[in-house]
């Protein structure tokens, strides 16, 4: 065997090797990626007082009391990933499916109030488990579950397909290509790869005390406004990086595209930002949830 068949075997091989290696993680049960939720969740706890995480700690001692001893609930990086966990177990959970997104037709006016029929959907359900979670009347158990709710969607609601769509499930049915690696889908690409990639440089960490600076610049707004800032994104950045095109909502998409190593380094910042944004906002949900006064935060619906 020649130099060049050797070299191109090998390719071949790191190739499968790689596709292999994308397509045993899992399909995404998960909404937004494993690794992306713990991250917002480790972000919120570098940035929330020492009461608040003192009191996080503390009712996390309930967790016992939830009855799912299969999705560890332990700490705040777990609660982040918790609801992901038990809606595999469809005939106790599976209800909770529909609480992790709702989707605007990007090529409608975005609405904050359709797509949310009995307050079932993820805007509604943060609004929902923030409130449980401020009420001190409740159970512990009560106010964990809620707290992992609400940790869990406030990070799914900023996944920019989540909220954008266009006749495809948020892209779960556009088949893409991602770099070299063929055959994935749009959604799952945001979900993971994309995403990850965004969160794993060790020179600009994610996870850290961020400055007042910064936090005013990341934070603020309500459920309503983050929904609104994840469809803008998937209307003019997502689908058009996608697919080639400005024009997204004046002819039909294909259902099958590619997104270049030039696509995926300009999503980059993007995801980035998405997710040092709802850590950010966890933070601030989790410290209204736990000072005096804590309902406020409904009002920004």
């Amino acid at each position: 065997m020649g130099y060049r068949a050797i070299r191109e075997r090998g390719r071949g091989v790191i190739l499968t090797a790689l596709v292999a290696l994308l397509l045993a993680l899992p399909v995404p049960v998960q909404a937004w990626g494993f690794y992306a939720h713990r991250k917002t969740a480790s972000i919120a706890e570098a940035n929330v007082s020492p009461e608040t995480r003192a009191e996080i700690r503390r009712l996390m001692r309930a967790a016992e009391l939830l009855g799912t001893p299969q999705c560890e609930l332990a700490t705040i990086e777990d609660a982040s990933v918790w609801p992901d966990c038990v809606r595999r177990n469809r005939w106790r959970w599976g209800y909770t499916a529909a609480w992790h997104y709702r989707t605007t037709p990007i090529c409608e006016a975005y609405n904050a109030r359709a797509n949310c029929p009995g307050g079932n959907c993820v805007t509604a359900q943060i609004l929902r488990n923030h409130r449980i979670l401020a009420d001190e009347s409740l159970p512990d158990n009560v106010r964990l579950q809620a707290l992992a709710f609400m940790v869990h969607f406030a990070g799914d609601i900023h996944m920019p397909l989540h909220s954008g769509d266009k006749n495809d499930r948020g892209g779960n049915d556009r088949e893409t290509d991602y770099g070299i690696v063929p055959s994935l889908n749009l959604h799952w690409i945001w979900d993971g790869p994309l995403a990850e990639r965004a969160i794993s440089d060790p020179a600009d960490p994610v996870v850290r005390r961020y400055s007042a600076s910064e936090r005013a610049d990341l934070g603020g707004g309500g459920p309503a406004d983050w929904g609104r800032e994840s469809w803008s994104i998937s209307r003019d950045f997502i689908y058009p990086t996608a697919f080639d095109t400005q024009d997204v909502c004046g002819e039909e998409l294909p259902m099958k595209t590619a997104l270049t190593q030039e696509d995926i380094v300009r999503g980059v910042p993007v995801a980035k930002r998405r997710v040092q944004q709802a850590g950010i906002r966890i933070a601030e949900l989790l410290e209204t949830a736990f000072a005096p006064g804590p309902l406020a935060v409904q009002e920004r619906q």
